[in-house]
């Protein structure tokens, strides 16, 4: 990439190369639905994921696609515990919960304060309340909404990469630093946290994903977090499509989630899962694509690695 080109990788310029949002309804989350996770107790169980309709993160990733399903403003007071309400009762019993907002959970502009108490009673029967953070929002507002929780709350951080470089490009908004303080600030409050890291975000070749990859698993775990999630990096946001034709950035393949995968899982820190929606993006080859996919689900499934796939499309891949 150009000197001149890397300058203009602000937040204008991210938002300018978009498309646009999809119609939803503040009143509705835009998807729920339940699947497996190894869970901290080691059981495979049912895990529920609420997507709520909320207002666009103030942060303009690089690389992020959930602003198409956002607001442009403030929803209402009653709106967020409508939206769970409304899920719930549509979603076979579980035991876990997930609350993803495209944005962040603690972010006032976000989820009104004036809700923690009627989402807290509304969760009262779950285990276990997963919500979505960025390090920004890591302060009083997650302890007070714990204090409220019956369930064991669990904050789900983007680390993304960990590289302050890549980090500055992506337009994160945040430091290693800012990611290692949130993670201790939870911990010293007794709430656990997990990361989101990127497989090859722009700017990085193949070998250089999975390194960075890797290394990000070791900082997460060593900041404390209890659990990683591996995400390769898609294109469809128009950013991220607009380097593609560059050369700035190309999609990672399956192999390279496998290698980190059974990396995460060989560390035995804590549990490593790869994210494994729309993995035919990622794959040039429907002989091994089904079987690759397997594998990956129950590695997610029994923190186990498993017997490799050896398809002759990947013969010439390097196992970094």
């Amino acid at each position: 990439m150009s000197k001149s080109h890397a300058s203009v990788l602000n937040t204008k310029w991210i938002v300018t190369n978009r498309g646009k949002k999809n119609k939803v309804n503040s009143q509705k989350p835009y998807l729920w639905l339940v699947e497996k996770e190894h869970t901290i107790s080691g059981k495979i169980e049912d895990v529920g994921i609420i997507f709520l309709t909320n207002k666009e993160c103030p942060f303009s990733c690089l690389m992020c696609d959930l602003w198409k399903n956002t607001t442009d403003k403030k929803v209402s007071v009653g709106a967020i515990p409508n939206q769970i309400e409304f899920a719930l009762q549509r979603m076979p019993k579980v035991k876990h919960l997930k609350l993803y907002n495209s944005g962040s959970f603690f972010d006032k502009n976000a989820i009104p304060e004036e809700d923690y108490e009627k989402i807290a009673s509304l969760l009262s029967n779950f285990e276990t309340v997963i919500v979505e953070s960025h390090p920004k929002f890591i302060n009083k507002r997650c302890l007070k909404f714990s204090e409220l929780l019956k369930p064991s709350l669990q904050v789900a951080i983007g680390l993304e990469i960990a590289n302050d470089e890549i980090l500055g490009k992506l337009n994160k908004q945040m430091t290693m630093d800012d990611f290692k303080w949130s993670v201790n600030f939870l911990s010293k409050n007794k709430i656990k946290s997990r990361a989101f890291i990127l497989l090859k975000p722009p700017f990085l070749s193949e070998s250089e994903g999975v390194l960075w990859a890797k290394k990000s698993l070791d900082f997460a775990f060593d900041s404390g977090v209890e659990c990683c999630t591996v995400i390769p990096v898609r294109t469809g946001n128009g950013a991220l499509d607009y380097l593609l034709k560059k050369g700035d950035f190309s999609l990672p393949e399956i192999p390279s989630l496998e290698t980190v995968l059974e990396y995460g899982i060989k560390l035995n820190k804590g549990r490593v899962f790869a994210d494994v929606w729309d993995l035919e993006l990622f794959s040039n080859c429907e002989n091994c694509l089904d079987k690759r996919i397997s594998r990956l689900t129950e590695m997610n499934l029994n923190q186990k690695i498993n017997k490799k796939v050896i398809c002759d499309c990947n013969v010439n891949f390097i196992d970094n």
